[in-house]
Formats: structure tokens, C-alpha cells, sequence
């Protein structure tokens, strides 16, 4: 598992020696450079090829897309958390919005999804609390528990890995943007919308294992059913790509999420402690945090009752089913610049 990502910020001085070993190839520096480089004025918002890209790092093989604007040393850095079955790609049409702010933008692909690798090991099972640890060693890889201007975007399983993390490193939390989230457990059969709670009660029963393996049914009908507009080709195929392989240990996260799902009475016991343990403790936290609502959503209308007292938090609406990101990805991005210049005071990229 090849260091071949450098991060230009703060790193541990442990791993500082690490780095100097674990440099670019010199093209690849070459064209690094050219492409962080590039006028941030000169980015429409939209997927642009020549400034996103992945690089790989060494743990577990997590990919991550990743943008940098020259010149940012210590200024706040961006992590977005998608969750299941997307990838960094959810992400592409809403980074492009914050390219002209001061901070650095980091998208992860979590392990067994988009790019990043499948576990070596088929009995691997993706539990909530394997993403943990391993997620927990990218952080740390990339020196973010040793800072204090760590701004998480999350949605889905991405929100409570991004909330459990910042739970547990709470100095470094500069503000969050969450949506589509995970803010309380138990969560009752009923929170589920009628048409997708009976899928999801096979999923957690022994038919859920056909309808992954065989049918693939996330990828194919739980995320296009999910998104209000009809993605294009490409897209479906961005989708699909790291779960075409009809094997169980392949389309093995997207059969573990569901059920590690805190469901009233049925558990996870251990999810639904860290979960409860998180949102009592955001209630209560002071810094900016931003909901974006989906209208007409499918875990939003929960989100907004359980988040009632909530400590400074905004709340803006996005029309949008589970993945809002997909229909209203332009309006998502101009909230969060909006947001992060208004209240945590993050000034315009100096061009």
C-alpha cells in the first residue's frame, strides 16, 4: 500500500519523516503543480476534470479526491463523508463551489466503496465500528487531529462516522454541514417511508443476502429510486462500477450498512450508544453547524424533530430525496459558501 499522496498541511512530526521518502514521481509532481496552479476564478462550478483528482494513500488503499489551491498552508480544511452505496463522487458538483474560499477540500472514499479497495479478507464485514477505526487512521494520517479548523460535510453513514469523529476530537472542530443524517437512536420502524420499510427489514433478514449478491439492489434500485431526476449513463455507471461483481465480498458494505441501522428494539446496541453519546453532545456544542433539509427528503422530517434544540444550527431547504445531492447539488454548494463566509469567517482565495 504505496504513500504516494502528500498532504501540503500540518502533518505529525512523526510522520514527517515518512513523507520525505514518499514524494510524487516527478511527473506526477510536475502535474500536480500546473493543476493546483490554475486561477480559482476560472473554475465554473461543475466537475473539472483538471483540478479533481484521486490519490491513493496508505491506508487500506483509500482513495480520495482532493483540491488545493496554493499557498493554503493551515487554512481550514474540508472533509466530506458520503455514505452508502456512493463513493467521492457524490461530491463532485458541490466542491467546485468552495473553490473560492481559503481552504483545502478533502473527499474520501471509504473502504469497499468508489475507488478505495475491497477488504483482502472475505469474511471482512464493514461494520459501522470497522470504519471507524479505519477512517480514524486516515484523519490522523492526514494530521487532522492535531488541528483546530476541521469543517465536516456529511450525509448518510458519512454523518455519523463525521459526528462520532468530531464527538471524540471535539478542539478541532471549526463547523459542520450535514444533511439526509443520522442525529438519533433508536430510530423506530416508522421513521421509514412505507414504500422502502419493508425493503429495508428484508435486507436485515437472511433474504438480504440474495438481494445483494444476486440482485444488487442498492445500486440498482435503492440509489437511482433515491434521486428525483434520472442520472445519465455515466453516472449510473460511476455508481455501479465498484459493485459489478456479482460476489458477496464485494457488495459487502452495501448489505452491512442497513444493518447496523440503530432500529428500535433490534440494535446494533453499540451503534446506537455512539449515537446517542453524538447527538446529546451536538446539541450542546456552540459552533456553526448547517442542515441542509430535503424536500420532501426521507430521513429529513425525523432530522428536524430530533434536532429542535440544537445549538447554533441553520437550516436551509434543497428539493431533494436521500440523495439531494444529485438534484440540487448548485444550490447545495452556494449555501455552504455562503454559510462558511458568514460564519466561520473563511475570506476569499487572494487570486
Amino acid at each position: 500500500m504505496a504513500f504516494r499522496y502528500c498532504f501540503p498541511g500540518r502533518l505529525p512530526a512523526s510522520l514527517l519523516a515518512k513523507r520525505q521518502s514518499c514524494q510524487l514521481p516527478a511527473r506526477m509532481a510536475s502535474s500536480r503543480r500546473s493543476k493546483t496552479a490554475t486561477s480559482a476564478a476560472a473554475i465554473a462550478p461543475r466537475w473539472n476534470e483538471s483540478v479533481f483528482q484521486q490519490w491513493p494513500t496508505e491506508v487500506y488503499s483509500m482513495k480520495i479526491m482532493h483540491y488545493q489551491y496554493e499557498g493554503r498552508l493551515g487554512s481550514p480544511s474540508v472533509v466530506f463523508l458520503h455514505g452508502n452505496p456512493t463513493s467521492s463522487y457524490l461530491w463532485r458538483n458541490i466542491l467546485p463551489h468552495l473553490t473560492d474560499l481559503r481552504v483545502n477540500m478533502y473527499a474520501p472514499d471509504l473502504l469497499g466503496m468508489g475507488d478505495s479497495v475491497k477488504s483482502l479478507k472475505e469474511d471482512f464485514e464493514y461494520r459501522f465500528v470497522q470504519h471507524v477505526e479505519i477512517l480514524d487512521q486516515w484523519m490522523r494520517l492526514h494530521g487532522f487531529h492535531e488541528m483546530d479548523n476541521v469543517i465536516l460535510v456529511l450525509h448518510d453513514w458519512g454523518s455519523a462516522l463525521g459526528f462520532h469523529w468530531a464527538n471524540r476530537h471535539r478542539k478541532c472542530v471549526k463547523a459542520i454541514v450535514h444533511m439526509e443524517s443520522l442525529v438519533h437512536a433508536p430510530i423506530p420502524w416508522t421513521a421509514f417511508p412505507p414504500e422502502s420499510r419493508k425493503v429495508f427489514q428484508a435486507l436485515r433478514s437472511e433474504a438480504g443476502e440474495k438481494m445483494v449478491t444476486e440482485d444488487n439492489i442498492f445500486v440498482e434500485r435503492l440509489l437511482p429510486g433515491s434521486i428525483m431526476r434520472k442520472l445519465t449513463v455515466d453516472e449510473d455507471r460511476q455508481y455501479k462500477k465498484p459493485f459489478i461483481l456479482p460476489y458477496a465480498h464485494y457488495r459487502r458494505p452495501t448489505l452491512t450498512w442497513p444493518r447496523e441501522i440503530p432500529i428500535e428494539g433490534e440494535g446494533p446496541e453499540d451503534v446506537e450508544e455512539i449515537v446517542k453519546s453524538y447527538a446529546a453532545w451536538m446539541a450542546e456544542t456552540d459552533f456553526p453547524k448547517l442542515f441542509v433539509a430535503a424536500e420532501p427528503g426521507f430521513f429529513t422530517p425525523g432530522c428536524l424533530k430530533a434536532m429542535e434544540n440544537w445549538k447554533n444550527q441553520q437550516i436551509v431547504t434543497v428539493p431533494g430525496l436521500h440523495f439531494l445531492q444529485e438534484d440540487s447539488p448548485h444550490e447545495i454548494g452556494r449555501h455552504m459558501n455562503k454559510f462558511l463566509r458568514e460564519t466561520v469567517c473563511v475570506p476569499p482565495a487572494k487570486l
